[in-house]
């Protein structure tokens, strides 16, 4: 059977892959949650925020991208404040904010539980922006769906941190 284009590309395609896997084998590079413990430590982490829209959004977040286990006790707390920041860009030329940007600032620090000992401590920090509105439900709306954004942003940003710092201290 002669040998198209196509099956000669995918080919080519699984054999780069392969040489790829062998490289990247051989530096001694382990995906972050193929790391013994990093998951099980992340699912155990009970969130706590401060009162208002975005922290509690925030908590949503994190409990989602942790797995938090809701059925086995905390083994770390993570305590977060939240700092947020609202600022007008795009003047028009009535001097009227044409875009909006917010900014979350959100420190946290996580404890273990049996200890109450601080055991780790940072800070993320990001900005989202919208198009204002005349329009009040419109404005409303935007306003929301950015606070979600930027809240469902730093969840990220702080899941990945926690799970770098267990990968890195074995949750210690």
């Amino acid at each position: 059977m002669p040998r198209t284009d196509q099956s000669w590309a995918i080919g080519r395609l699984a054999g780069l892959l392969l040489a790829i896997s062998v490289v990247v084998t051989g530096c001694g590079f382990t995906p972050l949650y193929a790391t013994p413990g990093v998951s099980s430590a992340l699912s155990q982490i009970d969130v706590v925020v401060p009162e208002g829209r975005v922290p509690y959004l925030l908590r949503e977040d994190l409990d989602d991208v942790l797995a938090h286990d809701k059925t086995a006790p905390p083994a770390w707390r993570l305590e977060i404040s939240v700092v947020q920041s609202r600022d007008p860009r795009g003047l028009s030329i009535t001097d009227v904010a044409e875009r909006y940007e917010l900014g979350l600032k959100v420190s946290y620090s996580l404890t273990n539980v049996a200890t109450g000992k601080v055991v780790y401590s940072s800070q993320v920090t990001t900005e989202v922006s919208y198009d204002s509105t005349v329009a009040p439900y419109a404005g409303i709306a935007a306003r929301q769906n950015t606070q979600e954004r930027a809240a469902s942003d730093a969840a990220r940003r702080i899941q990945i941190e926690l799970a770098a710092w267990i990968a890195k201290n074995g949750g210690r």
